[in-house]
């Protein structure tokens, strides 16, 4: 019986990861890892309203054949993110994948030698497994002080270290603007989620123009 509940557990979390992006029809296409916290994982909205889910449709609408893994958790950090990320590679084995991590971190005030060890390790691993990488970049208040200012700096700094796409601030035109957040004024609200794909898209849909010519070219 015990075997049997696993079993279900198992089917059910794959079906919330694979399912957040419609992606049912495009089994065996390559895919996209998205690793965050709850700015990613649909906090206090629907859940096909996020972001992560209009990626999904987006590509779609574009004729992208890519899959979106959602593996976003609330209250993820980057310690978590990188206890998790080796596991996610070689279940889904993406093409590109989207880190989104360090903001609850920083809100802890969290060691910067360790927030920029574990992003660096996640990004070295994810290559390693053959993935393009897009970081999107965080910020912290202004009354954290200098903390906030080195904080911003790692990742400008990882993605000229290794190569990748960086997504400047994955808040940019949301974070001023509390009409844009749930009433904790902390997550930002559905009305949103279409302004933080928009920061996103840019800078992964190269990645995926790439791969696209790479899979026509064999």
């Amino acid at each position: 019986m015990r075997s049997l509940i696993n079993t279900f557990l198992v089917i059910l979390l794959l079906g919330a990861q694979t399912g957040a992006a419609g992606d049912h029809d495009l089994a065996g296409s390559p895919s996209i890892l998205v690793l965050g916290d709850s700015l990613s994982a649909a906090f206090g909205i629907a859940e096909e309203e996020s972001w992560v889910a209009l990626l999904g449709e987006q590509l779609q609408a574009e004729g992208y054949g890519y899959r979106v893994i959602n593996a976003s958790i609330s209250g993820e950090t980057t310690t978590g993110g990188l206890r998790r990320i080796a596991g996610a590679l070689e279940q889904h084995q993406p093409a590109v994948v989207i880190l989104e991590l360090g903001g609850n971190d920083g809100l802890r005030g969290t060691s910067l030698g360790i927030i920029r060890s574990n992003l660096a390790s996640m990004i070295e691993l994810s290559q390693a497994a053959g993935a393009r990488v897009v970081l999107a970049g965080m910020m912290m208040p202004p009354n954290y002080g200098p903390y906030a200012d080195r904080f911003a700096a790692i990742y400008p700094e990882l993605a000229q270290e290794f190569g990748i796409g960086l997504v400047s601030f994955f808040l940019e035109g949301v974070a001023l603007d509390m009409s844009l957040f749930l009433a904790d004024g902390i997550h930002p609200s559905a009305e949103a989620q279409p302004r933080l794909l928009a920061n996103v898209w840019p800078v992964l849909q190269p990645k995926l123009r790439h791969r696209a010519a790479e899979m026509s070219a064999r």
